[in-house]
């Protein structure tokens, strides 16, 4: 019985994806990526400061939607981030997050209630935006 509830359970394990992080407008969340999406995420005061290989991400209102990343990892990186409001859905492009610290601010006109990022990979040390 003990091995097939262990088997069981390494089965359900291995079937778990890692998937988008939504962060609504006023929260601060830190994560780090596996597999190219959020991983181990979870809400901190907006003042945290981002461990060793985790990233970090908060959501505010001002003239619109900001939202600020920095990426205490040694990986720069490019995301896919999207807008929520009212049920919609509207896909933006923000710039490269570029590594070791150093952040990056993006800000639209429009007001959301949260921004959902995914799709993590791998960019060019140099970056664009």
């Amino acid at each position: 019985m003990k091995l097939l509830l262990a088997a069981m359970l390494a089965a359900s394990a291995a079937t778990v994806h890692a998937a988008p992080l939504t962060i609504p407008v006023g929260e601060t969340w830190v994560f780090t990526v596996r597999n190219g999406e959020p991983a181990n995420a979870h809400k901190v005061a907006f003042s945290a400061k981002p461990t060793k290989g985790q990233l970090m991400i908060s959501v505010r209102w001002l003239f619109g939607t900001n939202m600020i990343v920095r990426n205490n990892s040694p990986i720069a990186y490019t995301f896919r981030a999207e807008l929520l409001s009212n049920g919609k859905t509207t896909a933006t492009r923000p710039c490269d997050l570029p590594a070791n610290g150093k952040p990056i601010l993006e800000q639209w006109p429009q007001r959301a209630d949260a921004v959902r990022i995914s799709q993590f990979r791998t960019a060019a040390k140099q970056g664009r935006c």
